[in-house]
C-alpha cells in the first residue's frame, strides 16, 4: 500500500502521543513512585508471575484477570522474559546455549516455524496490591516491551492491545483498580506473525566471504529482533519461539491529572567557538481528565542556573507539546557551556533537565532527565567521499564496534553494565546497534551517556530479510524508539536498515527500504540518518573469520579487496574464550580432541572457521596435550590478532597513513550466547585475552610496530600536542639484546606520526624474539609500553600463509618456568572489593602472557564479572606490574575468593582472599 508521506506522518505521530489509552508514553521518572512488577524467579522482584499455554486454558481474558482464578496447574514465568527461557527454567527443555541442545537435528526444542503459533502462545498472570500513596491519583500500567502481539486484561476489563517488540504501552487503569485488594493481571501473547524458516529458500546467493543468514527472510515481514530466525554469528538455526514473551518491564505509575512526556532538549552550537549554547526545550503535556485544566510549567537545569515558569491551559483530554526557545527566554542562551564529548576527547558532562506541572500549589507530574550539550554531525567531504564523523566540530576517529544483543533477552541492568564497562576499559569509542538486534534499554543509553561512547542506532531491516509486511506498525515501533532515545547525549546517528541493495556512495533505492526520514527530521531534526549500513560513504565489511594476521597489514584480509579505507561498517576477527567458558559450553568429551560437530555448531555452523583456520593459526605454537594447552595458545594468538587489527587502522587514520580511513567498526562487539568463536569478553562475563591486547593497541597514546615494513608509528587519541620519545629493543630468546634505538616524536593533537623509526633486526637474532615499545614524554615520564614476540619467517605476499607474525613459534614452549615474585592485599573501594595484585619476574627468561584468576574458593571457578586493567601481559627479566581487579558482592562472596597466578610459563600460585570484608 502507498502512503501519503505528510498524512500518514500526521496519523503515526498522533497515534503515539495523542490516541487511546495504550498510547501514552512513559518517562523515567516521575512525580509519585514507580513500582516495577517484575518476576521473583531470575529477577528477584516482588512478584509471582505465572503462565500457561492457551490451549490449556479453557476461558478467556475475563475470568483468568479476576483475582479468584486458580492458577494451580500454571507454571512459573519469568517477566521480563521470554516462553522459551520460562520453559527452560522450569526444566520442560534443556539450556540451549550448551552442546548440541539447540541443534535443530536434535528435536529437543521445537520450533515456531514447524508448531504453529498456538504452541508458544501463553497467558502470563500476576496478581498485586496499590500502594495507599497511589490513592486519590491517576494510575497508568507501562509496558516496556512485549513480543510480539498482547491483549491485555486487568481485573476482568480489557485494557486493549499491543504488536510490535519495540513499541511501548501505557494504560489509564485508575477506574479498573481495586484499591482495597488484590488486582490480576493477565497478558496473552502471542508469537510473530511470520516466524520465518531457517533453512534458506529462493535467495540469491550471500555477499563473498558470508553465508547467508536469516533463514527464508520471511521473518522481516515482522517488526521485531530478525536474528531470532538464525545468523551466522549466533545459532544459524535461530532460537526456537523467536522470543516471544514480555521482554521487557512492567511499570505500575501515579500522576495527578496532568502528565508530562518526552522533554527533549536540542542544542546548538557556533562553530568553531562552541559558545554560547542556545537551547530549546519541548514537552508533550497530556490533561488525562475530562475537564479543561490551566497550570504552571516549571523548567529548571540547576547547573546552567536556568529556571523557567510559565502558563498552560489544557483543553479536556488534551495533549499539547510546549516548546520553550532561547528567542523568548534569554536565559535558555548558556554563555559557557560545559561540553559532553566522547571519551579521550574531553568531559561528560550531563546536565539535569526538571520539569513540573503543579496547579494552585499541588504538582500533578514531575519529569527529570539528562542531557549532554553537543552536536554530532557527519559528512562525506573527504578524498574518497567516505562518511566522516565530527563531534562538536572536531573530527572523530571511529574505533568503533558492531553491538549485539543477548540471544534470549536474558539481560540485566548489571549484565549491560559489565558489558559496556568492559567496552570503556578496550577503547571502543563508538558502537552501532546492528538491524537485526534491538533497540536497546534506557540503561545500556544511560550508561552510553556517563562513559562517553557514541551510538549508531540502527533499525529492523536488513539486506537478508523481507521487508514488513505492516508499514504502519514499522513506522510507529521507529517512532516510539526515537521518542524514547533522543534526549541521550550518546545517541549519533540513525541508520535505517542493514545492507539493504545499494552501490558504493549512493543512496538507497527508497523502494527497497521502509522509510523514515520524515519521522527523524520530525521528532528528532538534531542527528543525522541514512538509508542503509553500507551506503552513503560507508563502504560493505569483511573480513569476519580467523586469518593471517600478516594480510591485516597487508590490506588483503578481505577476499572482497581493500577494506583498510574510507569508513568499513564490519571488519573482524574472532578469539577462543578461556577453558573455563568452554567447559560451561559443551559436555567434557566434547572438549578434547575437540569434537568438530559441536564446536562448529557453536561456531555459527562454523562460520568463523575455528576449526579451520584458528586452529591453523594455534598450530604455529606447537602441538597441544590437553585442552588447557591450547587455550592458552589460543588466548596468545587471538590476542596478538585483535591488536593487530586495531593496529592497522590506526597507521591508516584520516589522511596521517598510506591510505585515508575515517574508521572502522568491529565485528563484532560481543556474545549473543555461549559460543567458541568467543569476543573480548565471553558471553559468560568471563574476558579473553583480546580485551586487554585492545586496550593496549586504543590506549590514548600508543606506540606500534608495523610487521610488514619493519617500522614504528605513534598514535594520540588526546585533544593535545604530544612531545617525548619512543625507544624500540629488541630482545633474543634468551633475554640478550641485540638492537636498542630512541627517537623523538612530535605529534598533533588527535593525530598520528608514522615511521618514527625503523627496526633492523640482526643476523643473529634468534628464531623467535621479542620487540618492546617504550613511549616517554618530554620529561622522560613513561606514558606507555608494548610487547611483541615475532619469529623470523619471512612474509611472502599476497594472501600466503607464512610470515613473522604468524608461524615458527614452536620454541615458545621451550621456555623455561618462572616462578613470579607476587604481593597480593585485599580491600574495599567505592562499594566494590578490591584485589591488588603486584607481580615481578625475578627470573632471568622471559615470562610469558601472565594470567591473573580470580576465583571462588570453593570450586576454583571464576569470579564474574571481575574488572582486570590488565591481564594476560609479559614481564622481561626485572621487570613489574601492578593489577587491580575489582567485583562486586553479587559476583563472589567477598570471603570466599581467591586469586590464582597462571600463564605460559608462570608457576602456579594461589592466595586466599583472607580476612577481607571484616
Amino acid at each position: 500500500m502507498k502512503l501519503n508521506p505528510k498524512i500518514e506522518m500526521k496519523s503515526l505521530i498522533a497515534a503515539i502521543l495523542f490516541a487511546g489509552c495504550a498510547s501514552h508514553l512513559h518517562a523515567d521518572d516521575v512525580f509519585a513512585p514507580e513500582i516495577v512488577l517484575s518476576s521473583n524467579a531470575e529477577h528477584g522482584g516482588g512478584q509471582d508471575w505465572c503462565m500457561s499455554r492457551r490451549q490449556d486454558v479453557s476461558t478467556d481474558g475475563t475470568a483468568i484477570s479476576t483475582p479468584a482464578f486458580s492458577v494451580a496447574a500454571w507454571q512459573p514465568a519469568m517477566v521480563p522474559g521470554t516462553v522459551l527461557n520460562s520453559l527452560v527454567k522450569n526444566g520442560v527443555y534443556p539450556e540451549p546455549y550448551f552442546g548440541l541442545n539447540n541443534a535443530y537435528e536434535q528435536k529437543l526444542i521445537p520450533d515456531l516455524s514447524e508448531t504453529g503459533p498456538e504452541f508458544y502462545t501463553y497467558w502470563f498472570r500476576t496478581e498485586f496490591t496499590v500502594p495507599d500513596s497511589f490513592k486519590q491519583k491517576q494510575v497508568w500500567l507501562q509496558f516496556d516491551g512485549i513480543n510480539y502481539r498482547a491483549e491485555i486484561w486487568l481485573n476482568g476489563k480489557h485494557l486493549g492491545d499491543m504488536v510490535g517488540m519495540f513499541r511501548r504501552g501505557i494504560f489509564d487503569v485508575t477506574t479498573v483498580l481495586n484499591f482495597g485488594g488484590a488486582n490480576a493481571l493477565a497478558v496473552l501473547v502471542h508469537p510473530v506473525d511470520k516466524p520465518g524458516g531457517f533453512r534458506q529458500k529462493d535467495k540469491t546467493a550471500p555477499a563473498t566471504g558470508e553465508k547467508r543468514n536469516g533463514g527464508d527472510g520471511e521473518i522481516g515481514r515482522n517488526t521485531t529482533m530478525l536474528m531470532t530466525v538464525g545468523w551466522d554469528f549466533t545459532f544459524t538455526d535461530g532460537i526456537r519461539d523467536r522470543n516471544t514473551g514480555i521482554w521487557r518491564d512492567v511499570k505500575l505509575f501515579a500522576t495527578g491529572p496532568v502528565v508530562l512526556r518526552n522533554a527533549f532538549v536540542q542544542s546548538k552550537l557556533p562553530m568553531p567557538k562552541l559558545k554560547p549554547a542556545r537551547e530549546s526545550v519541548s514537552v508533550d503535556i497530556l490533561n488525562a481528565s475530562s475537564a479543561p485544566l490551566t497550570g504552571k510549567l516549571t523548567v529548571r537545569v540547576r547547573e546552567a542556573g536556568i529556571k523557567i515558569e510559565k502558563q498552560v491551559a489544557l483543553r479536556a483530554n488534551e495533549t499539547k507539546t510546549v516548546t520553550l526557545t532561547p528567542e523568548e527566554y534569554k536565559v535558555l542562551t548558556v554563555a559557557e557551556p560545559r561540553l559532553w564529548w566522547p571519551f579521550n576527547k574531553g568531559e561528560q558532562f550531563l546536565y539535569h533537565l526538571s520539569l513540573a506541572f503543579g496547579q494552585e500549589g499541588n504538582t500533578s507530574d514531575r519529569l527529570e532527565t539528562r542531557f549532554g550539550i553537543r552536536e554530532i554531525t557527519s559528512d562525506q567531504n573527504t578524498p574518497d567521499k567516505s562518511r566522516e564523523f565530527f563531534v562538536n566540530g572536531r573530527r572523530f576517529f571511529l574505533h568503533g564496534s558492531n553491538w549485539i544483543p543477548e540471544a534470549m533477552c536474558r539481560t540485566s541492568r548489571e549484565r549491560t553494565e559489565a558489558e559496556l564497562r568492559y567496552t570503556r576499559q578496550s577503547g571502543v569509542n563508538f558502537l552501532r546497534l546492528w538491524a537485526g538486534g534491538v533497540a536497546e534499554s534506557d540503561d545500556f543509553f544511560e550508561q552510553c551517556d556517563e562513559l562517553g561512547i557514541p551510538v549508531w542506532v540502527e533499525f529492523w531491516q536488513t539486506g537478508d530479510t523481507l521487508l514488513p509486511n505492516d508499514r504502519k506498525l514499522y513506522r510507529a515501533n521507529v517512532a516510539d524508539t526515537i521518542l524514547r532515545l533522543r534526549n541521550h547525549a550518546s545517541v549519533a546517528y540513525y541508520v535505517s536498515a542493514n545492507e539493504r541493495p545499494s552501490a558504493p556512495n549512493t543512496h538507497v533505492d527508497p523502494s527497497l527500504v521502509v522509510p523514515m526520514k520524515d519521522i527523524v527530521d520530525k521528532l528528532d531534526p538534531t542527528h543525522g540518518w541514512q538509508q542503509s549500513s553500507e551506503a552513503d560513504g560507508v563502504h560493505d565489511g569483511s573480513p569476519y573469520v580467523a586469518l593471517n594476521p600478516m594480510w591485516y597489514y597487508e590490506d588483503t584480509a578481505s577476499v572482497r579487496g581493500s577494506r583498510i579505507n574510507g569508513l568499513c561498517p564490519e571488519y573482524g576477527c574472532p578469539i577462543l574464550p578461556t577453558v573455563d567458558c568452554l567447559r560451561e559450553m559443551m559436555p567434557e568429551k566434547d572438549l578434547w580432541p575437540v569434537n568438530k560437530t559441536v564446536w562448529d555448531y557453536l561456531d555459527g555452523g562454523g562460520f568463523h572457521s575455528m576449526t579451520e583456520n584458528y586452529d591453523r593459526c594455534v598450530q604455529q605454537y606447537g602441538p597441544s596435550t590437553n585442552i588447557e594447552e591450547y587455550t592458552m595458545k589460543a588466548q596468545t594468538f587471538g590476542g596478538l590478532a585483535y591488536r593487530a587489527i586495531w593496529e592497522c587502522w590506526n597507521e591508516n587514520k584520516f589522511d596521517y597513513g598510506e591510505r585515508f580511513c575515517t574508521g572502522s567498526l568491529f565485528w563484532y562487539h560481543n556474545s549473543p550466547n555461549r559460543q567458541v568463536c568467543g569476543r573480548m569478553w565471553d558471553w559468560s562475563l568471563e574476558p579473553t585475552a583480546a580485551l586487554y591486547f585492545a586496550q593496549n593497541a586504543l590506549e590514548p597514546l600508543h606506540s606500534q610496530f608495523d610487521f610488514l615494513k619493519n617500522t614504528v608509528a605513534v598514535n594520540n587519541e588526546l585533544p593535545k600536542e604530544f612531545s617525548g620519545r619512543v625507544t624500540a629493543r629488541v630482545l633474543n630468546f634468551d633475554m640478550t639484546e641485540v638492537f636498542q634505538q630512541t627517537a623523538s616524536v612530535h605529534i598533533l593533537p588527535e593525530a598520528l606520526a608514522t615511521n618514527v623509526l625503523a627496526i633492523n633486526f640482526p643476523t643473529n637474532v634468534s628464531p623467535v624474539h621479542f620487540i618492546k615499545l617504550e613511549l616517554a614524554d618530554a620529561k622522560g615520564r613513561p606514558v606507555s609500553q608494548n610487547f611483541y614476540w615475532r619469529s623470523n619467517k619471512s612474509y611472502k605476499p599476497g594472501r600466503t600463509w607464512s610470515g613473522p607474525q604468524f608461524e615458527g613459534f614452536e620454541d615458545l614452549a621451550k621456555l623455561p618456568k618462572v616462578k613470579l615474585a607476587s604481593d597480593v592485599k585485599w580491600s574495599h573501594s567505592n562499594g566494590e572489593n578490591v584485589c591488588t595484585v603486584s607481580v615481578k619476574n625475578p627470573s632471568s627468561s622471559l615470562a610469558f602472557m601472565v594470567w591473573l584468576r580470580l576465583q571462588h574458593a570453593k570450586d576454583g571457578k571464576p569470579v564474574r564479572p571481575a574488572f582486570y586493567d590488565d591481564n594476560f601481559f609479559s614481564l622481561l627479566p626485572g621487570e613489574s606490574r601492578t593489577v587491580r581487579i575489582t567485583f562486586g558482592d553479587t559476583a563472589a562472596d567477598s570471603k570466599q575468593v581467591r586469586l590464582l597466578i597462571d600463564g605460559w610459563n608462570e608457576e602456579n600460585e594461589i592466595f586466599a582472599a583472607g580476612m577481607l570484608g571484616q
